[in-house]
């Protein structure tokens, strides 16, 4: 056997590998990947709640994946130490940080963390103030949340009784008729994901920056080796060490700080107003943002920066001349500039629109495909065939559909409030792929925007009770599966050579084990600490949100007026003009895509600096440099990536086992 072998090798032949294993799909794989979708469920969580200490899962770089990444390989490399064969290999890998992305993108401020608050705020809080008792709690399903009071009252201030279990029975028929609809929400974002991957990967070659890190650290040596997992050269980099003592050094002084205030601290923010001071301007640092902007082009840095800038120059100008909309909007939905919010929305969606418009061919293969009508579009490679991918798109719909009728949505409300929810996740997927944004949410969230539109006595009391209960999965989303299954699509097309089908189990896995481990902490800790002792972010701020608005839009309705749609059309006319212009004009320097995310102001106001320190470093290197110094650089802000969330994810642990708070967030995004 020996010998065939060696003869094999000799010959330039190689012994075929089982096609499990040259796929990833294991069951050590879906072992290892299941039991840290579980830690990153419940102890994300837990240190937002508790330790409160560094955001691990705030952003769509997903930093608890990459931090728990960066170990594994180390810990795999000690493995293939002392037992070769039992090392991982880098399919192994790669499917277990694609379930890892997929789980961080779940738990805190992508869905669960607000779930369970929001749907539990209207009766805990319903005041003759407030009047939500007679306004909205009569409009809510009995099945959609818990109904008992002792159960509610426990939620928020704990369990009186000392020893008292916790009522896991009354939250299981809410949680099931949630957890149907997230299935089918989050089966619906993978397979529009199957269905745009080619057309992104593979025809447009988009960048993807977020998955240079991870795709460096699972590279081998030596490609053409068929053996187990390798050193990976970025480890052996010293380029790579230098970017990541970079964040190292700084994140650790600043946490010395925090422990021993007499220890010096760097201040990495800092800002000035301008327009009588009704305009910030915000500087701040983030290596991470830095490190992820200087993957993508001059002109896509160029467009983010400086449509920044001039959105907010045209704030203050409409804020110093008196131009002001009487419009009302939910908190969410950026209600001090109700012009600006339209603008972008408008943007955003005709990017949306343009962006499948741009894959229509494509789309009309996959399709074909799955209507057994084409032999061209090409599934072998992919997660799912097309025929799967386009059933369970429709299937999945249709649950969506059922599910928020139930809820009180008026039935011919719901095509064109799903129509907007996916435009939005379809353009902010986009954008986190292309561009590398790591915060950046929707200007205006659907359903402030049906509800805007539309009026109240189109959609009614119990259609407004139905919306609101949308807020969770279509408000604070600044990260969530969909942009996560593209960017761990990329990452298998380049890493997994065999089969990827197994990669979808991977994925699904991963959403139920994080849905099941998420609402377990989030239980647990209500009851055993009181909600009100919590964060007030998740218990009292968020999730009273929607229903202020509602209950706001019931008592006084208000609908967009002139100046909305006209702001609306204008951002969507824009966007509409710059990529033509893009297109068709070589020279054209900006990219159209930083309009999109303009009214993001929360968002865009920390990243736009590091955006703009990317792209004149990059415009320094390449002008003197070339594309020789370029590649020799990449290392150094791969570096920087990953020395910000490693440091801040380990001090994370330091403050876990000390007891003490390091405060990091505001140093990694």
């Amino acid at each position: 056997m020996n010998r065939t072998r060696a003869a094999g090798e000799f010959f330039g032949k190689k012994e075929k590998e089982p096609e499990s294993s040259s796929s990833g799909s294991t069951l050590r794989a879906f072992g290892i990947g299941a039991a840290l979708c579980v830690l990153i469920s419940t102890g994300t969580i837990y240190a937002n709640c508790i330790i409160k200490g560094s955001f691990m899962a705030w952003a769509f770089s997903t930093p608890v994946a990459l931090f728990l990444l960066f170990y594994l390989v180390l810990a795999n490399l000690a493995l293939k130490a002392l037992a070769r064969t039992m090392a991982l290999r880098r399919e192994e890998l790669t499917l277990i940080y694609v379930m890892m992305i997929i789980s961080a993108s779940l738990p805190t401020f992508g869905m669960v963390s607000h779930l369970l608050p929001m749907i539990t705020n209207v009766f805990y809080y319903a005041s003759p103030e407030n009047n939500w008792a007679e306004l909205i709690q009569p409009h809510v399903p009995h099945w959609i949340a818990p109904r008992d009071e002792e159960v509610i009252q426990g939620f928020y201030e704990g369990l009186f009784i000392k020893g008292q279990s916790i009522p896991w029975a009354a939250w299981v028929e809410p949680l099931c008729y949630w957890t149907l609809f997230l299935l089918a929400l989050y089966l619906v974002s993978i397979c529009m994901m199957v269905m745009m991957r080619r057309q992104w990967v593979e025809h447009e070659r988009l960048l993807y920056p977020m998955m240079q890190a991870p795709m460096a650290l699972v590279e081998e040596d030596d490609e053409n080796s068929p053996g187990r997992f390798r050193v990976p050269s970025l480890l052996r980099r010293p380029q790579m060490w230098m970017g990541f003592a970079v964040p190292l050094v700084v994140i650790t002084c600043n946490a010395f700080h925090s422990y021993y205030p007499v220890f010096p601290e760097f201040n990495l923010a800092t800002g000035f107003n301008a327009f009588r001071g009704t305009v910030g301007f915000r500087f701040q640092l983030s290596f991470s943002l830095v490190g992820f902007s200087y993957f993508i082009s001059r002109e896509l840095a160029l467009g983010i920066w400086v449509f920044y800038l001039l959105t907010q120059i045209q704030q203050g100008v409409f804020n110093t001349i008196g131009i002001q909309s009487m419009a009302k909007l939910g908190w969410f939905s950026n209600p001090q500039a109700p012009y600006l919010t339209h603008q972008a929305l408008g943007a955003m969606l005709m990017f949306a629109l343009l962006t499948l418009w741009r894959a229509r061919t494509h789309l009309r293969g996959v399709f074909a495909k799955a209507c057994g009508r084409s032999e061209t579009a090409v599934d072998a490679d992919e997660i799912m065939s097309y025929r799967a991918a386009v059933l369970g798109l429709v299937g999945g719909l249709g649950v969506m559909g059922v599910w928020l009728e139930a809820s009180g949505i008026p039935l011919l409300v719901i095509p064109l409030f799903l129509a907007v929810a996916f435009l939005i996740f379809i353009a902010l997927s986009r954008i986190v792929v292309e561009a590398g944004v790591a915060l950046v949410r929707a200007p205006l969230i659907p359903p402030d925007f049906v509800i805007s539109s539309l009026g109240v006595s189109r959609l009614g009391a119990g259609g407004l009770t139905g919306l609101a209960y949308t807020y969770p999965w279509t408000a604070d989303l600044v990260t969530f599966p969909m942009a996560s299954c593209a960017n761990g699509l990329k990452m298998a097309h380049e890493v997994i050579r065999g089969r990827k089908r197994g990669l979808f189990w991977g994925m699904m896995l991963a959403i139920a084990v994080t849905l099941v481990g998420a609402y377990w902490m989030m239980l647990y800790l209500s009851y055993n600490y009181g909600g009100l002792n919590l964060p007030g972010w998740w218990w009292q701020s968020s999730s009273s949100t929607g229903l202020r608005y509602i209950s706001s839009m019931i008592q006084s309705p208000a609908t967009i007026g002139i100046g909305e749609w006209f702001f609306t059309g204008l951002g969507a006319g824009v966007m509409w003009f710059l990529v033509t212009l893009q297109q068709r004009v070589l020279w054209w320097p900006i990219h159209p895509l930083g309009l999109a995310i303009s009214g993001t102001v929360f968002t865009t106001s920390v990243m736009w600096f590091n955006v703009f320190l990317a792209w004149l470093i990059k415009s320094v290197v390449l002008q003197y440099g070339g594309v020789r110094l370029y590649r020799q650089t990449r290392l150094f802000f791969i570096g920087m990536i990953l020395g910000a969330f490693v440091v801040a994810g380990t001090w994370l642990v330091i403050d876990y086992c000390t007891g003490m708070v390091g405060n990091l967030w505001q140093y990694m995004f």
